[in-house]
């Protein structure tokens, strides 16, 4: 399942009101790794930040790989989180928090067995080795591989030479107040605005039995507008949120003021708005955050556990037709500031582009390195893991589906009566079936190729493989959503980006009440 991210899961050490003031941090966030290092030799990279020598560290994966295992890996995390919420002008909470700890994981074949710690210690490592490796008894191993040369510290798609997490939070508290002006002058309808900034930074480490060695910082930042307008009795609630994987300098381009205007806008627009026609529509799906659907619809079938499982939909269908021949649908850790972007995957994997389905082929899976083993390809950059307390599994990174040639102006043109989902709260799929549904937070009708009356309580439902089947065109205006989404699975939640062009499917069950 996929869902806007929100504070409600989150899960922070209260830190107080000196909290506003500035954050107490330890000695290691002043590290060399924060220094904009652009090297380090392979026996730095994982003690240069978590005080643990390489040769340590591989005395842990050898046990495992001794007692039978084909995979031994130590995973390392440094994480320091901080937010601040402000509910109706007043500031209800700071918070600031660390986590820190290591997870070792054994594998043989498709088995797997995963411990973890808080305890960043050598002799630590070596006891949780000892228990997993009991999965792999009666294995014949493998040759354990020791890193060579210098490991790159990546610095692509993001950086965490400036993190914004380290800045007080009375420096930030203007961005608030920003957003709570644009939001209250916007209408006088608007009666009450919540605002949130989170931001996160973690440092991750990984080494294992085949060779591989990382470290990576990665950023993120989410900042959220709520507005709650009301008329003549009638109350809506509009939101909006942006970031990626970045600091302070994402308001360069994006301002607290567009995020609010445009929460203000949605919740006063939908004042007004009138009842959903209920069952089987034309929906045109906008720009950006209607990828959602993409994610969930088809996104969740794709990923390869499911298939060596034989539980999805798409199992065994390679080099079927899947959709439309307009559908070309890419999932890609590539792509730079994104939520959802990786310079490696959670088990040391580059991060890559992945077509799954061209041109309405299914091509391939995205993959982790059991998948991969099991379907005897290379792992495909989506073996990811929430935490150090997770195993990781293949999870997508940032899905879209590339654009078409028509103009989103010729697409709304095509439809005489229809609906524009422009923007969704979230949704779930039945991996076996393709099934899903979807709860659409701002829509429009569409008639005689125009927008006009805004729609309240849209529900969309239908099926991910008949649903893009029925693809009639696709804009040339593909947009990618602007940090907002977090999906889940397996009890696990990792950021994701979705991003798809204006796009006309010719017949979704829309759940109207009119």
């Amino acid at each position: 399942m996929v869902e806007p991210t929100g504070w409600s899961r989150r899960k922070f050490l209260v830190a107080g009101a000196a909290a506003a003031g500035g954050m107490m941090l330890l000695p290691r966030w002043s590290s060399g790794l924060l220094a904009g290092e652009t090297t380090m030799t392979k026996e730095d990279v994982l003690a240069r930040h978590f005080r643990i020598p390489l040769d340590d560290a591989m005395k842990a994966v050898t046990r495992m790989v001794g007692k039978g295992a084909e995979l031994g890996e130590l995973f390392l995390e440094d994480t320091v989180r901080t937010s601040i919420i402000q509910e109706d002008g007043r500031i209800r909470d700071v918070s600031y928090v660390e986590d820190s700890g290591a997870g070792l994981r054994a594998v043989l074949g498709d088995t797997q067995a995963y411990g973890y710690t808080q305890k960043l210690e050598p002799d630590e490592f070596l006891r949780i080795a000892g228990e997993v490796a009991g999965v792999a008894e009666g294995g014949d191993g493998a040759k354990v591989i020791t890193p060579a040369g210098s490991v790159p510290a990546a610095g692509r798609l993001y950086t965490g030479e400036n993190p914004s997490v380290l800045i007080p939070a009375r420096d930030k508290l203007q961005l608030l107040a920003r957003a709570d002006k644009a939001a209250r002058a916007y209408s006088p309808y608007v009666k009450q605005v919540d605002i949130g900034l989170s931001e996160e930074l973690r440092i991750l480490g990984l080494v294992n039995s085949r060779g591989a060695l990382f470290v990576d910082l990665q950023p993120m930042l989410t900042f959220r507008v709520t507005v709650v307008a009301e008329k003549d009795g009638r109350r809506q609630q509009g939101y909006a949120a942006g970031g990626g994987r970045a600091g302070l300098e994402y308001f360069d381009t994006t301002t607290p003021e567009v995020l609010a205007k445009k929460a203000a806008h949605l919740a006063v627009d939908m004042l007004d708005a009138k009842p959903a026609p209920a069952g089987e529509q034309v929906v045109v799906l906008a720009p950006g955050d209607s990828g959602v659907l993409l994610h969930e619809a088809v996104g969740h079938g794709l990923e390869a556990d499911f298939n060596r499982k034989g539980t999805s939909k798409y199992s065994g269908r390679v080099g079927q037709p899947v959709a439309s021949t307009l559908c070309t649908v890419v999932d890609e850790g590539l792509q730079e500031g994104s939520r959802g972007a990786i310079h490696v995957d959670d088990e040391g994997a580059p991060a890559t582009r992945n077509v799954l389905i061209e041109n309405g082929i299914l091509k391939g899976y995205m993959h982790d390195f059991i998948s991969a083993r099991h379907y005897g390809l290379s792992p495909s950059g989506n073996g990811r893991r929430e935490a150090y307390r997770f195993p990781p599994m293949p999870r997508m990174t940032c899905t879209y589906m590339l654009p078409g040639t028509a103009t989103p102006e010729e697409v709304i043109a095509s439809v005489k009566k229809g609906i524009y989902c422009q923007t969704f709260s979230g949704g779930q799929v039945n991996i076996s079936n393709g099934d899903f549904v979807f709860q659409v937070v701002e829509s429009y009708l569409i008639e005689d190729g125009k927008l006009t009356a805004p729609l309240k309580d849209v529900v969309i439902i239908g099926n991910g493989p008949d649903a893009l089947s029925k693809v009639a065109m696709v804009g040339n205006d593909l947009v990618q959503s602007d940090g907002r989404w977090t999906c889940g699975k397996g009890d696990q939640r990792v950021p994701v980006g979705v991003g798809i062009p204006t796009t006309r499917i010719d017949g979704i069950t829309v759940g109207g009440t009119a």
